[in-house]
């Protein structure tokens, strides 16, 4: 009988073992659980806005310890903390609802745990989310001060602060979510907190009249030394240009005895009566040279003084501090000494070889004595302009400008003058 009881006793520690075991087992499968969104909250307690302790990932185990109402107490990483029920999976358990991406249920997840200002500010932002600016990637300025998030979540955990007005680089742009870079530190911020940039109105140029070019009728002459170019044709209208004898000018219209004239690019009015057809007779012209005349007798001689000689100097005095260059003539790019003399006396209609040595036989010979201004004085290698009083305007030398100097410091070695106009 004893023995009967010891077997019964054996058999039911042994059944009772039996469905302790499946039990163990049943609640062991159930005390897991796994993440199912992108971030979820570990919090301190079962509370919206209870402490964080901790960020867990999509497909991240937890050890499930109990529930309470919407939470699960878990355990995770070394830290016993409440995460919602909808952002876990309990081995065992349907999801919610299988359908719903991770990005709507961390969408929800952000709604849920903002504060009620927040959402009544993220709903009057959804309002005008059409009107809202495209954000380009690169630079961009932070529209006030803000701090960066490690994830796209509004509770996710802060790292450094950005100040207003400060620059960021833009890198990715997701569902209102801004990533940037800030004092080399990465990190997501919303996307209104990135300045607009105003947009300008396309403001519609007036349409400019092009110039009505006018067309050249004839060329004339002037034919009287120093005359004026007015801006209107009349003999009270401011004067423009002053021109000597011999200028050409090209006519554009006549009208009440007036001539309007374009002449250096500028355009004005001369009386027609101070124009011709052709050139006037010089003291070049007029004074013929004697062909059996000796060298000595060509350095005593005396030429006529022409009274366009402060023409000359008046006009070549305009390229003072003009710089020197070798084998220029022209003022755009520099002087020599016989390329400025050459260009002067060209706007008088006087064309003189190009180097010193060859005008050195131009015109007729002038004494020191009888020396006026206007008149070419020849050094060894050099030449000069007389302007008077003893003096002379040159190009010198490398490194210098024109400028005007004693006629004895010109240049060493004087050889004489000639007249050529």
């Amino acid at each position: 009988m004893k023995s009967k009881m010891n077997i019964k006793s054996i058999v039911m520690m042994a059944a009772v073992g039996i469905i302790s075991l499946f039990f163990i087992n049943m609640s062991l499968a159930a005390n897991t659980a796994k993440v199912r969104v992108e971030t979820a909250n570990l919090r301190e307690t079962a509370e919206e806005n209870a402490k964080i302790l901790e960020q867990l990932s999509i497909n991240e185990e937890v050890e499930v310890i109990e529930k309470t109402g919407n939470w699960y107490q878990v355990k995770a990483k070394g830290m016993t903390g409440y995460v919602r029920q909808d952002l876990i999976t309990v081995n065992g358990e349907v999801e919610p609802n299988a359908t719903t991406s991770n990005q709507e249920t961390v969408e929800k997840q952000e709604e849920a745990e903002q504060p009620k200002e927040e959402n009544k500010s993220n709903e009057a932002e959804q309002k005008t989310e059409t009107e809202e600016k495209e954000i380009k990637l690169g630079k961009n300025k932070i529209a006030e001060d803000t701090k960066l998030k490690i994830v796209p979540v509004i509770n996710a955990t802060d790292t450094i602060e950005v100040k207003k007005d400060e620059e960021i680089n833009v890198i990715e742009i997701v569902n209102g979510w801004v990533c940037v870079e800030a004092k080399t530190t990465k990190g997501w911020i919303r996307k209104e907190k990135i300045q607009k940039e105003e947009t300008k109105p396309v403001v519609a140029e007036p349409e400019v009249e092009a110039p009505v070019q006018q067309t050249v009728i004839k060329t004339l002459y002037v034919n009287s030394s120093s005359i004026n170019v007015r801006k209107e044709a009349n003999t009270s209208s401011e004067i423009l240009a002053n021109l000597p004898v011999n200028t050409s000018v090209d006519v554009l219209a006549e009208e009440n005895g007036w001539s309007k004239v374009k002449v250096n690019e500028k355009e004005g009015y001369i009386s027609s009566s101070l124009l011709s057809t052709k050139k006037q007779e010089t003291s070049r012209s007029a004074t013929p040279r004697k062909a059996n005349t000796t060298a000595k007798q060509e350095t005593t001689s005396t030429a006529p003084v022409s009274g366009n000689g402060s023409s000359v100097v008046a006009y070549a005095k305009q390229f003072i501090g003009t710089k020197y260059t070798y084998g220029g003539s022209s003022p755009s790019t520099g002087f020599d000494c016989s390329g400025f003399t050459s260009y002067v006396f060209r706007n008088f209609g006087v064309s003189l070889p190009r180097t010193s040595g060859g005008q050195s036989g131009a015109g007729t010979p002038v004494s020191r004595s009888n020396l006026a201004a206007g008149d070419l004085v020849i050094y060894s290698g050099h030449v000069a302009i007389y302007v008077g009083g003893g003096q002379v305007i040159h190009a010198p030398r490398p490194g210098k400008s024109v400028c005007i100097v004693p006629l004895n410091q010109a240049a060493s070695n004087y050889l004489g003058a000639r007249r050529v106009i």
